[in-house]
């Protein structure tokens, strides 16, 4: 690729007509869906790969280490050489994620190296794919934008992408050829055509407006320190994706003896019921923020806190159908908690730090990811239903955390 390419043109941003976000969008789709599509797929994992539950669980959890540089790193990488370099780059990595996991059904080492490539990937979407679409979403790229576009924006590409991701990768497993291939193969044409469209995007930091630090002295974040974000943001965020992990990782799991060889379509299902309802229910933040005074986190985290409580019937039942309103309650409180947070993080972020804070924000969310490998590890001593109890009760103490705070603002 060709250095010309990745240099930011001079861009006429009364020409962008307000689309320019679009072709960031559909990169941050792509690399979303890559990060996701492996969680149908578990399922297939354990029984066609005879890896155990919590090996599956972990590999789910495994691009969180590389999800936090690809948040951190390329977030302060972003501040100094600007957001298009950096997005060109995970989306190469990605690419690469997706060759190393169709190649890798029978090497867990190389698994765990595909899952941390997709996991950097996913990382640069959410930290320089979500301040690139904010700032085109925004004059003088975009004039007619509401003011919640910026958050709404770049968590739908992802979501969206997530929920495609998943749902063409799980109907492939079941009746496609080579599910253990073809899954990837799809990704990686569909993220070659995103980086096509990706090089006519307007760069949307100027020259002017770049650090001029070393990256890693561009990890420091002031704002992180800020009280909003460590009483109100922090106290929320793992349960944006532990939320999401529960619904369509631990759920399938608590079912499946009695789906039989349903059991991927069931997981894609649930899937993407999880993230189709979490999509669903961005658009209503800003809402619920208006009738509620801003305290969208509030019922977002209580409607988490319902969803959950409702995960411990399901478990201790093993009901198939009880689970479908799991994903529904737990999606819902997804889609507004992750939007909910982003607004939060966005009001209180400089246009310094933007993307260091967004990074540092979608890296407390994805922490979540761990719990249900947490909860597959500790199966030996205890069940899913006391463990969900556990965790349900965790999840009312961060509420009211949370609701003594949303005072404030």
């Amino acid at each position: 690729m060709s250095a010309a390419l990745l240099q930011a043109p001079a861009v006429d941003p009364t020409r962008a007509g307000g689309a320019g976000w679009k072709r960031v969008a559909l990169a941050v789709f792509l690399l979303a869906w890559g990060g996701n599509h492996f969680t149908p797929l578990l399922h297939m994992y354990e029984v066609r790969g005879g890896y155990a539950s919590w090996q599956a669980n972990l590999l789910l959890g495994t691009y969180v280490a590389g999800l936090v540089p690809g948040l951190l790193i390329a977030s302060a990488i972003s501040d100094r050489h600007g957001r298009k370099p950096v997005l060109f780059g995970g989306t190469l990595l990605a690419i690469g994620g997706s060759v190393l996991l169709g190649a890798g059904f029978d090497s867990y080492w190389l698994l765990c190296v595909g899952r941390a490539f997709a996991g950097i990937g996913v990382g640069v979407a959410m930290s320089v794919g979500t301040s690139w679409i904010k700032e085109l979403s925004s004059p003088p790229y975009d004039e007619h934008s509401s003011g919640s576009a910026g958050a709404r924006r770049p968590s739908l590409a992802l979501t969206g992408g997530f929920a495609l991701g998943a749902l063409v990768t799980g109907l492939l497993a079941q009746w496609g050829p080579a599910p253990q291939v073809t899954p990837y193969a799809v990704h990686i044409a569909l993220s070659v055509v995103a980086l096509a469209v990706l090089a006519r995007a307007p760069e949307s930091l100027p020259v002017a407006s770049r650090t001029d630090k070393s990256w890693w002295q561009d990890l420091r974040i002031p704002s992180t320190g800020h009280r909003r974000f460590t009483r109100l943001v922090l106290p929320a965020a793992p349960w944006v994706f532990g939320a999401a992990g529960v619904a369509y990782a631990i759920m399938p799991a608590v079912v499946q003896s009695g789906l039989g060889d349903q059991a991927t379509l069931y997981a894609t299902a649930l899937t993407v019921l999880t993230l189709g309802t979490g999509a669903l229910a961005q658009n209503a933040v800003s809402a619920i923020n208006r009738r509620t005074g801003g305290r969208a986190l509030v019922v977002g985290l209580a409607a988490m806190a319902a969803g959950l409580a409702l995960a411990v019937i399901a478990a201790e039942l093993a009901n198939p159908v009880i689970a479908v309103f799991v994903a529904i309650a737990l999606g819902a409180a997804y889609g507004i908690c992750l939007v909910a947070g982003l607004i939060h993080v966005q009001a209180i972020a400089t246009p310094q730090d933007l993307a260091g804070l967004t990074g540092v924000y979608y890296s407390l969310t994805y922490t979540g990811f761990l719990l249900p490998a947490a909860l597959a590890a500790l199966l030996p001593l205890v069940s899913y239903g006391p463990s969900l109890i556990a965790v349900s009760l965790i999840c009312l103490g961060c509420l009211l955390v949370v609701i003594r705070e949303s005072s404030r603002h």
